[in-house]
């Protein structure tokens, strides 16, 4: 019998190993992959997120060197900052992790990366690439889905995909691969009439709008396939015991943290429903940093006349 939870961690580990070979091979030919990090800010989400893709690509074999600017940096000094790194030939990858603080212009910052370096596939120049069918650093989190679903033999051509959130981080780029895979795709927004009947035609759905336990099971059609990109912290009681009723495994871990990681989809009545179906922690998230690491070898590559 299929196992019914889709295994991020176990797919992504896949990934890790593939680009632990590809470092290798770079650095047999005297190249050693290098991924810069600016951080501007004091953000605790972005402190772990950043150290976490550290740790990450260093493991694998590269160099990954972080950028810690105040918040009240100016955005002269941080566009010098880029400047000088998309001049830098050592450097392969340029990652400014977001969100930035609230007096910075986030498009202007990530418009100034050289988009051969621009490993979240964020720059106008890769998102227009993938928009032709021709992607070259495509945005890591859509990207991991799309391994997700080839990794698990799940079927795309012809299928109808919906996808619930329409950002330029997920949900945009998603519905380009995923019509580039030849799905049918719908995407989906806030202003969407009676998104539950448009759901519930979905072989694939997607949920990646950012809201606690939006997709319920009157949004799922049985036997589909239920890709949960939301995370939530949760630290109300009666909220995680709505959410997660009779599980004693996850109240003991609000016990003793005061809070639980959650997703966009009402994951205790989806599952049932669903034919398969990631989990919140351990679906999605580990995919986008195994992605990272992936974009930041293919720049390498790609950089140097490498790729295959």
């Amino acid at each position: 019998m299929t196992e019914k939870k889709l295994d991020g961690k176990k797919v992504a580990t896949e990934i890790r190993a593939e680009v632990a070979e590809r470092v290798a091979r770079l650095l047999g030919r005297g190249v050693v992959p290098r991924l810069d990090v600016v951080l501007v800010g004091d953000d605790p989400a972005s402190r772990i997120y950043v150290g976490s893709k550290a740790r990450v690509s260093e493991k694998l074999g590269m160099v990954s060197k972080t950028h810690r600017l105040p918040a009240e940096t100016t955005p002269d000094k941080i566009l010098a900052l880029i400047d000088g790194l998309n001049e830098d030939p050592e450097v392969d990858g340029i990652l400014v992790q977001l969100p930035l603080p609230a007096a910075l212009d986030t498009h202007a910052v990530l418009d100034r990366i050289d988009p051969a370096k621009d490993v979240d596939g964020f720059h106008p120049v890769n998102v227009g690439l993938l928009q032709q069918g021709r992607p070259r650093l495509v945005a890591c989190t859509p990207a991991g889905i799309l391994e997700l679903l080839r990794r698990e033999a799940i079927p795309i051509e012809g299928r109808r995909a919906v996808v619930v959130g329409r950002s330029d981080i997920v949900g945009k780029p998603l519905a380009m691969l995923l019509l580039h895979a030849h799905a049918t795709v719908t995407l989906c927004h806030s202003r969407t009439r009676d998104l539950a009947a448009v759901t519930r035609e979905a072989d694939i759905l997607v949920a990646a709008a950012g809201r606690l336990a939006l997709i319920g099971a009157e949004h799922v059609r049985p036997g589909a396939v239920v890709i949960d990109v939301g995370i939530h912290r949760v630290t109300d009681r009666a909220t995680v015991e709505r959410l997660f009723p009779g599980d004693a495994a996850r109240l003991a871990r609000f016990e003793g943290k005061g809070s639980v990681l959650a997703g966009d989809v009402d994951y205790a009545r989806v599952e049932p429903v669903a034919a398969r179906i990631t989990p919140v922690p351990g679906g999605v998230g580990p995919l986008t940093i195994a992605m990272l690491m992936a974009n930041t070898v293919r720049a390498a590559e790609l950089r140097r006349g490498m790729a295959e």
